[in-house]
């Protein structure tokens, strides 16, 4: 007797083509949050924007015209200094966690730390921040916000690189182990290359997610109304000096916040597409 399986493909044809249906509304409507917060920041920041906006300092308040330049220039210190600082430990962290097989008492404290740290809210890494560093220092600097936002980065950075890092088989450090080469010439060599871009990304959220923190440099880097690269002083930040405009009551201040807004979300996306479009042109070359 000759079973017809075409009513079974069939069947299965159309449970397949339902959850790819069901799985791209899904992905539609989980990016509808972000395309209409995006649009409406354009709608109401684009009309600010212009040279002088990136390049000026801000006017006094009830003039029309001026900048956010100088927090421009501070947030893109601040963010680099933190990323000098978070990325190094949480990579490290992160390797750590994943090479190391055997749960010693450290993993377990690394653990703890990592599931407490991922939930604090950034505002108590700024009070705690501003209690260690600014009050001993007596005074605010834009070295104590890069200390707070590097202390925010470094547990995303370090799941992300773990979670990366237990992706790659077992069998391909036992590889190199088995040719006599060193555990960290193995994690070197062979790990980080082969899981570069997924490693990348997990950065990019970080530096992100920094670039936009706002509580932590209110306690911290404080803000500053001047050019200033100087680290060891209150140094101006796009989110802070967003904050600032936003409570005015001013007019252009406000204009100008919302033009603030769109440039901080546009240096993200610009940051993650311009990540991938490298990684993507890479790995396009060395497959040619």
């Amino acid at each position: 007797m000759k079973l017809d399986l075409s009513f079974y493909d069939k069947k299965r044809s159309l449970k397949n083509s339902f959850a790819l249906g069901l799985v791209g509304f899904l992905a539609i409507l989980g990016s509808f949050p972000f395309l209409a917060v995006t649009f409406y920041v354009l709608m109401k920041g684009f009309s600010a924007l212009d040279w002088a906006f990136i390049t000026q300092l801000p006017k006094p308040p009830g003039e029309d015209g001026g900048g956010v330049g100088h927090a421009i220039l501070g947030s893109f210190l601040i963010v680099s200094v933190a990323s000098l600082i978070g990325i190094p430990w949480g990579l490290s962290i992160g390797i750590f966690m994943s090479e190391v097989k055997k749960k010693t008492p450290l993993f377990r404290i690394l653990r703890f730390v990592l599931d407490v740290l991922v939930s604090v809210p950034s505002i108590v890494v700024g009070i705690c921040v501003y209690v260690s560093v600014v009050v001993y220092m007596k005074a605010f600097s834009g070295f104590a916000g890069s200390l707070a936002l590097s202390i925010l980065m470094i547990p995303i950075i370090a799941r992300s690189s773990e979670e990366i890092f237990k992706l790659i088989p077992d069998h391909i450090r036992e590889a190199g182990l088995a040719l006599g080469i060193p555990r960290w010439k193995v994690i070197l060599k062979i790990l980080l290359p082969g899981c570069k871009g997924a490693l990348i990304t997990g950065l990019m959220l970080a530096v992100a997610r920094a670039a936009g923190e706002t509580a932590p440099l209110l306690f911290t880097a404080l803000s500053n109304q001047y050019w200033s690269a100087d680290l060891t002083k209150p140094m101006a930040s796009l989110p802070v000096q967003i904050y600032n405009f936003a409570i005015s009551g001013f007019e252009n201040h406000q204009r100008q916040a919302w033009a603030g807004s769109f440039v901080l979300v546009m240096f993200v996306m610009v940051l993650n597409l311009v990540t991938r479009f490298i990684l993507r042109d890479k790995n396009h070359g060395s497959r040619n």
